[in-house]
């Protein structure tokens, strides 16, 4: 039988909010957290803007004890930290300056992705070590960058560190998989909860800022966006008719999702339910690439989602898409289109949250479903920005775009991501009404 599955926290560090009621505040208010970073202009980047959550020394040590903190990765960081806020926004007892000695919980695991994580660790740490490895003495060049270098770029570093910080029992791991890596850690998530191993998990994903992980997305050229270094905010304009690339971005964001029997066993606040949620590919075939998805496979995605949720497309009160201000946001429109089968001026209302914060790659989907379920919780609809003048190819849905917050009860909403390697994730989540 299947299992019903609610969201019982959020935590969230953003590029234009650390921490989820600042998160929230600057969506309301159509805040963007996108600015232009000199170092990327000394290095001759063509796009010289990005977003970097507002987060110092003060706060991370506010959280985490020192010693913790500087052996940890910028992505670790982001995920600890979104992590305890999830942990004490689902009403459970975190210290994370002082878990060791803490119970572990043999019923809660993990599933936190990274898309290309550990590069700060690389460039600033091992990199230069071993450039002047040939100074020193035979063996001992290596030495000299301690032992927390493999724990900061191991790929599963992200979950590692959440794990550590909740003292989770069940199985901990990492999944990645593009720009995908968000959504798909809540599917895997979900898969584990369903078939019994967990009562709960913590899922999402999260990503460093490090100009290394940009770096290779600006060689591609037409792939990031370099027309607005001069008006950053303006950068990222998805379903826009001046789109012209993605803003990266960076951050984390954590859902903890549980069985609803779990849930009411503990008296925890219920803020909305994870119907169901799914993954496929479109194995890179019939319009598929490396960097474009397979239109067929996306709408099969999308379709099964709904179908196994039970839900009538004309029943859905929101869309969160993808839509990442390049080329492909027409292309996903008539996905959406294709897969729900509903005329335009049927269409529900589509949102983009990487109009405010950019692409933030492995921890995007994660980002945009605490976004979601919010909005859901909270009863409001966020705006897209910088979409005043709409993309002429989908023009016919321009009704559906919310450019202003409005408040809303929002009974389905459905969230989707679509990463390099053609690979798709979808999920659905629903008011809860305590039944």
């Amino acid at each position: 039988m299947k299992k019903r599955v609610v969201v019982t926290g959020l935590g969230a560090v953003a590029p234009n909010g650390v921490g989820v009621p600042a998160f929230r505040e600057a969506l309301k208010a159509g805040k963007s957290g996108i600015s232009r970073h000199e170092d990327f202009k000394e290095l001759n980047f063509a796009c010289q803007i990005g977003g970097v959550p507002p987060l110092d020394e003060e706060a991370i040590l506010a959280v985490l004890a020192e010693a913790d903190y500087h052996k940890m990765s910028e992505a670790m960081i982001y995920a600890v930290l979104a992590a305890v806020e999830c942990a004490k926004d689902a009403g459970l007892s975190v210290d994370a300056k002082n878990y060791q000695g803490s119970p572990v919980d043999w019923d809660a695991g993990a599933i936190v992705g990274c898309g290309i994580g550990g590069m700060d660790t690389l460039f600033q740490e091992l990199a230069p070590t071993m450039a002047e490895a040939k100074s020193q003495e035979p063996g001992r060049g290596a030495l000299a960058m301690g032992a927390d270098v493999v724990p900061k770029i191991m790929n599963s570093s992200t979950s590692v560190a959440v794990g550590r910080f909740l003292g989770l029992g069940a199985q901990t791991s990492s999944n990645s998989s593009a720009c995908n890596t968000g959504t798909e850690a809540i599917f895997e998530g979900w898969k584990h909860l369903q078939l019994g191993f967990a009562d709960a998990m913590y899922v999402g994903g999260a990503e460093g800022t490090h100009y290394g992980i940009w770096a290779g997305f600006d060689a591609m050229r037409d792939v990031l966006c370099s027309r607005f270094n001069e008006a950053p905010e303006k950068g990222s304009q998805p379903m826009g008719a001046g789109a012209c690339g993605f803003v990266p971005s960076g951050g984390a964001g954590i859902l903890r999702i549980e069985t609803l029997e779990s849930a009411q066993k503990r008296g925890a606040k219920i803020l909305c339910e994870l119907v169901c949620a799914f993954c496929n590919s479109g194995g890179q075939r019939d319009g598929g690439t490396m960097t474009f998805p397979n239109p067929d496979g996306v709408a099969r995605c999308i379709q099964r989602v709904v179908k196994d949720s039970g839900i009538s497309p004309s029943s859905l009160s929101l869309i969160n898409g993808h839509l990442t201000s390049t080329a492909a946001d027409p292309r996903e429109i008539s996905s959406w289109l294709k897969a729900l089968e509903l005329a335009p001026e049927k269409f529900p209302l589509i949102q983009s949250t990487k109009s405010m914060i950019g692409h933030c790659l492995g921890a995007a989907g994660a980002l945009e479903c605490v976004a979601v379920a919010d909005q859901i919780a909270r009863g409001y609809v966020h705006p897209s920005i910088n979409c005043d003048e709409i993309h002429p190819q989908i023009a016919k849905i321009e009704r559906s775009i919310p450019r202003q917050a409005r408040q809303a009860e929002l009974d389905c909403v459905i969230k989707a991501s679509f990463g390099f390697g053609d690979v798709n994730g979808c999920a659905l989540f629903k008011r809860w009404g305590g039944r």
